[in-house]
């Protein structure tokens, strides 16, 4: 029975990543003979965190969130894959192109330092949610006739989560 709204931006874009390194595996007893694509992709999670706090500007909002690592099977053998997969939040696309961009060449760059592979996949699912000023106003007008105006929010926070409603 309640409305909530704001203007500007309101849910942030979809995104989606999977970034498989490849090393060489080898025995855990012979680390030496390997390429271990654990270590690689720890060094690449570890410097995407600096993506959001030292590439962008602080006053525009992401998230960049691993929400999977997947690597090896038993515990005496360095695997030949480790994955890393995950999401990538944000209210624009400017944003967005930037830290896609930088997510590449970190895993990129750090893949050939350790003499590793890397398949980098980056899916845009959901643009970002953003309300212009006059049909916002209008809407609320609308929703206000509706339901009355103690029944709607017309300054919801936004939010980083996401969903299709910004192809409307």
């Amino acid at each position: 029975g309640t409305f909530g709204v704001t203007s500007g931006p309101m849910m942030a874009s979809s995104n989606e990543f999977e970034v498989v390194l490849t090393g060489k595996g080898a025995h855990a007893a012979q680390p030496h003979m390997g390429i271990d694509p654990i270590m690689v992709a720890l060094q690449v999670a570890q410097s995407w965190q600096t993506i959001v706090t030292r590439n962008k500007n602080p006053n525009d909002a992401a998230v960049l969130s691993i929400t999977q690592i997947h690597a090896g099977s038993t515990t005496n053998v360095i695997p030949d894959e480790a994955s890393l997969i995950g999401t990538v939040r944000t209210f624009s696309t400017e944003v967005l192109d930037l830290i896609e961009q930088r997510m590449r060449d970190i895993a990129v760059h750090t893949a050939a330092a350790f003499d590793a592979e890397v398949a980098f996949h980056f899916k845009r699912n959901y643009p970002p949610l953003i309300n212009h000023a006059p049909e916002t106003a209008f809407a609320i007008e609308v929703m206000q006739a509706i339901v009355g105006a103690d029944q709607v929010n017309p300054h919801v926070e936004p939010t980083m989560g996401a969903e299709d409603f910004a192809f409307m």
